[in-house]
C-alpha cells in the first residue's frame, strides 16, 4: 500500500511557524492531531521496512516521536511550539551501535543517522581504531552509496590533537572528530512525492556498513577480543 506525507501535514507546520503561540494552536488542535496521526504513520511504516535489513528496538512510530511542544523554562526563546514531526529509531543495544533520526520540517526536512555524542570510553576505542586502521575508515567513507546519499561525514572536531595522539598522525584530521555523523536533506517537493517513504529507507540501508563496523569496533577491547 502506498503512502504520502499528506500536503495538509507540512501547511499546518508552516502556519505554526508563523502562528506560534498556545491561543492559535487551540483553535487549530484537530489540525495538529491530523498532521500527528501522518507523521507517526510515516515513522511506523519506516520502522516495518526497516526492520527487513536491521533490528530497530523503537517498537512503534508513535514511541519513535518527539514531542512538539517546547520546553521553555531555561531556553531564550519562548515559542511554546516546534514547527516541526522528528523522531529517533533506535537499534537493539548492546551490539547494535549508531541511531537514526528524522525530521519532517517545510523547507528543511532532512534525516540523519550515526554517533552524535559517543561516551568518552567509546570516542577513545573509536579513535584507537582510527590509529590502527585508516585505510579501512578512508575505504568505509568513500562507499559510493554513503557518498551519494550523504556526501562526507559530519560532526564536531576538536580544534587540537587529541589527548593521548600523535600530531602528525596520517589519521590525524579523522582523530579529531568528536562525532561521527551523517545527514541528507530533501525539499518539500520530495518529501511530498511517493516514494518519500522509500527513499527514507534506501538512505538509511546505506550507512550499514558503517554502523556494522562501529559496532564489532565497539564490542572489542583494543587486542580485538570480545568485551564480557
Amino acid at each position: 500500500m502506498s503512502f504520502v506525507i499528506q500536503k495538509s501535514t507540512l501547511d499546518f507546520l508552516k502556519k505554526l511557524s508563523s502562528r506560534n503561540d498556545r491561543e492559535w494552536f487551540n483553535k487549530h488542535k484537530e489540525e495538529y492531531l491530523q498532521a500527528q496521526e501522518n507523521a507517526v504513520e510515516f515513522a511506523g511504516r519506516l520502522i516495518s521496512l526497516m526492520n527487513n535489513h536491521d533490528r530497530i528496538e523503537t517498537p512503534s512510530g508513535k514511541k519513535s516521536l518527539y514531542r512538539i511542544y517546547n520546553d521553555v523554562r531555561f531556553a531564550k526563546d519562548k515559542s511554546p511550539y516546534n514547527p516541526r514531526f522528528a523522531g529517533y529509531l533506535r537499534r537493539y543495544k548492546p551490539l547494535l551501535r549508531g541511531g537514526y533520526y528524522w525530521w519532517i520540517k517545510p523547507g528543511a526536512s532532512r534525516v540523519s543517522c550515526g554517533f552524535a555524542y559517543p561516551n568518552p570510553e567509546d570516542l577513545k576505542r573509536i579513535r584507537f581504531d582510527i590509529r590502527d586502521n585508516v585505510d579501512d575508515w578512508n575505504k568505509l567513507l568513500q562507499a559510493k552509496a554513503i557518498k551519494a546519499n550523504f556526501g562526507a561525514m559530519q560532526g564536531e572536531k576538536v580544534a587540537t590533537t587529541p589527548k593521548g595522539f600523535d600530531k602528525d598522525d596520517p589519521a590525524i584530521d579523522l582523530l579529531r572528530y568528536k562525532q561521527f555523523w551523517f545527514s541528507r536533506s530533501f525539499s518539500d517537493k520530495e518529501v511530498l512525492a511517493p516514494n518519500f517513504l522509500h527513499k527514507v529507507n534506501k538512505t538509511f540501508k546505506s550507512i550499514r556498513p558503517f554502523f556494522d563496523y562501529v559496532s564489532d569496533v565497539l564490542s572489542t577491547d583494543l587486542n580485538g577480543e570480545a568485551l564480557q
